[in-house]
């Protein structure tokens, strides 16, 4: 593979995490505040939403770091190496725990949107969910995919 694409694409995955970390600087605070005004029956809804919201973000730039070395690996031509269904294997599960993690937060989600009449976050709730979920299947295709690569290379490799 020629190395502009990968640089492209090394590019793409950093490009994707500055939205994510302007949500967590900008949004996430203003969401807590919110929620905690919204539920104030709750005292300790704004800092348990506050840790969890940035607990989300931990797996996210997990997958993207997993993600970046991946592509490095294909730079170096060892695309077809353990390293590379370690890492395929990491964002599988970091995608799985970020759907968890927002089904777990769905209900709050679904209370501040119902007290606030805001149906659209009910729906970033179930994208990211959704989102998250098609990540973690396509990254288990993809490694039992390259799994069964790598085992038919070694086997052609000791064949001849």
């Amino acid at each position: 593979m020629k190395r502009g694409s990968t640089l492209f694409l090394k590019l793409a995955v950093f490009l994707i995490g500055l939205p994510v970390l302007a949500l967590c600087i900008f949004f996430v605070p203003e969401f807590a505040e919110f929620t905690g005004v919204l539920l104030s029956d709750f005292p300790v809804i704004e800092p348990v939403v506050f840790i969890y919201m940035y607990l989300t973000a931990v797996p996210f730039y997990m997958a993207l770091y997993q993600a970046f070395k991946l592509l490095t690996y294909i730079d170096r031509n060892q695309a077809f190496s353990d390293l590379s269904v370690k890492a395929l294997r990491v964002i599988k599960f970091c995608a799985i725990t970020i759907s968890v993690l927002y089904v777990v937060l769905m209900p709050v989600i679904y209370t501040v949107a119902e007290i606030d009449d805001a149906p659209g976050l009910i729906m970033i709730g179930m994208i990211i969910i959704f989102a998250s979920a098609v990540i973690a299947v396509f990254a288990a295709v993809l490694e039992r995919l390259l799994q069964e690569a790598i085992t038919i290379k070694s086997e052609n490799d000791l064949t001849v």
